[in-house]
């Protein structure tokens, strides 16, 4: 008989935690709490109440973690400007460490000895869930179906169902796109099937967020963000919470063809994996944080930012949220956003964000200093001849030396 008692499941209500939850029953005569986000996933999360129920689960829990995940993640990871690879702006990463938060706060709850997830051996998300889950309480246990069953196929998934009585919807279950999906408030992603080839091009329809750039409006669009501290508050004048300034800037991104890649990653597990994203807010918000950025953050602080920014990724993609080092790194970042405020213009046109212009009462352009025209003594030229010779000065003793790159 299992030591487990009670665990705690990440529930979606899908096939695979479905299964998960019978699995869990059968094989280590647990009780089973469900735990289901809503973190914008943009599905009616409640139905998953009633599959549970269907199952005999007694502890359900369905939060609404939008604005949370919002102020406590996207826009704390926004105010680095962050970017994996070149490319990924951590969609489904940043999402991890809030799930494995209130995952740990049910055990607590609950009494439970244990969580569970449905993230498979091949994946980050398995990682990401489990070392937030042992960084804020060392002595969980985590069970993780996917490596210990021989269940391998959507196919064998389903015999299960059939053979225990699970409640799914088998003519939906037939019907479920072909690429493994994950949704919220911040980006869409899209994984298998004809994308495992990275010389198949992704099929239009497969898109669910956007429309194309070519078929976006022939007309742009103009949007103004206000920024306080790093963070957007308000969209066109109107005050608005986090996560309403996501869902709107997706609803006019997406309009206007924003946000769409393509991407082959270098996954934490060490394989490589490709990926198409669809992430118009979070496009928006990093063009116009930088805008705002490069008007009001001090020459040297901008830089170190930038040279910070990869590292702050790397640790985010794998699943260092809950780290001492994020911790370090965000203090430092967060710092820097103190005289972030102000506003950006945008101009939204086929797939394009472009800056219209940015204005800020914390702005470190003076416009009597780098004007072309006359600026009446407030910049001496003549300066500039002393600054070039002693930054010269160490290229003029080495080829004196004769290290000439001739």
């Amino acid at each position: 008989m299992s030591d487990v008692k009670k665990v705690v499941l990440a529930y979606s209500g899908g096939l695979d935690t479905s299964v998960i939850v019978r699995w869990l029953q059968d094989n280590y005569g647990c009780e089973v709490v469900t735990f289901t986000a809503d973190i914008g996933q943009g599905e009616e999360v409640e139905p998953a109440r009633a599959k549970a129920e269907a199952m005999g689960v007694k502890e359900i829990y369905i939060d609404d973690l939008r604005e949370e995940f919002v102020r406590d993640f996207v826009f704390p990871m926004f105010r680095a400007n962050t970017i994996y690879e070149g490319e990924y702006l951590l969609g489904t990463s940043i999402a991890r460490p809030l799930i494995a938060k209130r995952l740990i706060e049910i055990a607590n709850e609950t009494g439970a000895d244990a969580i569970s997830h449905g993230a498979t051996g091949k994946g980050n998300d398995q990682v990401r869930f489990e070392l937030g889950a042992y960084a804020l309480k060392p002595g969980i246990k985590v069970i993780a179906p996917w490596r210990e069953w021989d269940l391998h196929s959507r196919e064998s998934l389903m015999a299960y169902c059939k053979d225990r009585d699970i409640p799914v919807d088998f003519a939906n279950a037939k019907k479920k796109s072909p690429y493994s999906m994950d949704a919220n408030l911040l980006h869409i992603s899209y994984e298998g099937d004809l994308l495992e080839n990275p010389w198949s091009e992704p099929e239009e329809d497969m898109w669910r967020w956007s429309v194309s750039p070519q078929a976006a409006p022939d007309t742009p669009v103009y949007v103004e963000l206000d920024f306080e501290q790093g963070d957007v508050v308000a969209i066109d004048g109107e005050a608005m919470t986090p996560a309403t300034v996501l869902e709107t800037l997706n609803k006019v991104g997406g309009a206007h063809g924003i946000g769409r890649d393509d991407i082959v990653e270098n996954r934490y597990v060490g394989m490589k994996s490709r990926g198409c994203y669809e992430t118009p807010g979070g496009t928006i918000l990093l063009k116009a944080h930088r805008a705002i950025e490069s008007l009001t953050l001090d020459r040297e602080v901008s830089h170190l930012k930038d040279e910070l920014m990869p590292r702050y990724a790397n640790v985010i993609y794998n699943g260092y949220w809950w780290s001492p080092e994020r911790k370090m790194l965000q203090a430092a970042i967060d710092e820097s956003q103190a005289v972030v405020n102000g506003k950006v213009r945008l101009k939204l046109y086929k797939g394009n964000v472009i800056v219209a212009g940015r204005q800020s009462a914390d702005s470190l352009f003076d416009e009597s200093i780098a004007t072309f025209e006359d600026d009446a003594g407030a910049y001496d030229q003549k300066d500039a001849e002393g600054f070039i010779k002693l930054n010269a000065l160490r290229l003029r003793i080495a080829a004196n030396k004769g290290r000439s790159q001739f």
